[in-house]
């Protein structure tokens, strides 16, 4: 009886406890109750940049302003509101997409936790030209083997996009997303291929986020002729001097094999080939004006900017090559590489867009003021463990044979 008594006290005490954890210990201020108006902001000063302004202030000495805002209209008509934290003094407003410089008023207001807004200040903003015609102004389309190259300078590094327009089935205009770029890069460079060889004239032109546009340019291309040399016709040509593949199945015919994987690769080794540039050489069986080289590199695994897959490296051409090894004036440099991982990652970590990227192989263009060669020489300076040695899984020769 005695123990049900105790029990029946230790139930009773529970909603006591309860009771007192849910106890009020005292009243606080709601934050944003206060409905005063805050103090405007002082000492403005505006700096004006391409497409946009930046505008320094004073803020009150005022605990209740919770941020700043700046409300404007933008050049599309659209009206636009920047916000900028209590604890800057600057704020930005863009989307301003005029060729030359013009006035644009924005009104500043401060703004409590209980969303009060301060008396307006107006200011006046001039921004600069536009990064869209920047870009636009600085656009090139040169011909190219099998199609052209587009180069243009975006020097603010805005968000924009180089649109470069095609007839649809109904003959519109309509973007092609297949040759169009978009980037926030300062030096833009595109290659497209696959074209034929005629005369095309693209309509091109730049548009920013807020969806301001240049006028259309029209820019003519003729793609110049463009075959891929058949690999039947390869044979190793090896040269004094050349690195040694390495002796567990891999050889130099595997490059132009059209097979992937292990053993099917080129592949030098670093004990007996030393430590200074590896080289491989091959025989193209015609002579011919070259455009570019495909490479695929060797993966180990999933990783393919790994161990001896190239990461600097030279590729030479010849005619009519002496036999000695040396890279005498028989021979003439085509070009010079460097194997970038798009990721940046640490060495040894490939993501996603990495193994895509490699998967696919990676295009060489060829100096278009070489001459016509026969002969091929791909010298390694530096792989991406440092050393020397160099794996191709498979190569492709590009450029004009006729």
């Amino acid at each position: 009886m005695k123990t049900i008594f105790k029990i029946l006290i230790t139930f009773a005490a529970i909603p006591i406890l309860f009771a007192s954890c849910k106890r009020d210990l005292g009243w606080k201020q709601p934050i944003g109750e206060d409905g005063s108006k805050p103090a405007a902001i002082t000492n403005v000063t505006v700096t004006n940049l391409n497409g946009k302004a930046e505008i320094s202030y004073t803020l009150p000495k005022d605990p209740n302003v919770l941020f700043v805002k700046a409300v404007y209209t933008m050049t599309n008509g659209q009206q636009a509101e920047k916000k900028a934290a209590y604890y800057n003094n600057t704020l930005t407003v863009d989307g301003f997409a005029d060729q030359a410089p013009k006035p644009y008023e924005v009104k500043l207001y401060t703004v409590t936790r209980a969303g009060i807004e301060s008396e307006p200040v107006s200011v006046t903003v001039t921004p600069l030209i536009a990064p869209i015609w920047l870009v636009k102004e600085s656009i090139t389309m040169i011909n190219a083997f099998g199609g052209y190259n587009l180069a243009a300078n975006n020097p603010t590094k805005a968000d924009i996009a180089i649109l470069i327009l095609k007839r649809n089935e109904f003959n519109q205009w309509e973007i092609d997303n297949k040759k169009s770029i978009y980037t926030n890069v300062d030096t833009v460079l595109s290659k497209i291929r696959a074209l034929d060889t005629l005369n095309y004239t693209f309509p091109v032109l730049v548009r920013d986020r807020w969806g301001n546009t240049t006028d259309t340019v029209y820019k003519p291309v003729k793609p110049i002729y463009e075959a891929e040399f058949s690999k039947s016709l390869f044979r190793a040509f090896v040269l004094p001097g050349d690195a040694p593949q390495v002796t567990n199945g891999a050889r130099l015919e595997y490059a132009w094999d059209n097979l992937f994987g292990w053993p099917n690769t080129s592949f030098t080794l670093q004990t007996t080939g030393g430590t200074g540039p590896h080289t491989i050489s091959f025989d193209m069986g015609i002579t011919a004006k070259l455009s570019r080289v495909w490479i695929r590199p060797f993966p180990e695994g999933t990783r393919y900017y790994f161990l001896t897959t190239m990461k600097r490296f030279e590729i030479w051409g010849s005619a009519n090559p002496s036999l000695t090894g040396a890279f005498d004036n028989t021979w003439i440099l085509l070009g010079s590489y460097v194997v970038v991982k798009p990721s940046g990652l640490p060495y040894g970590t490939d993501n996603s867009v990495d193994q895509t990227t490699a998967a696919a192989g990676f295009n060489w263009d060829i100096d278009i003021n070489a001459p016509k060669v026969r002969y091929i020489r791909i010298r390694c300076l530096e792989n991406f463990a440092g050393g020397t040695a160099q794996s191709i899984n498979e190569l492709s020769v590009f450029g004009d044979n006729r």
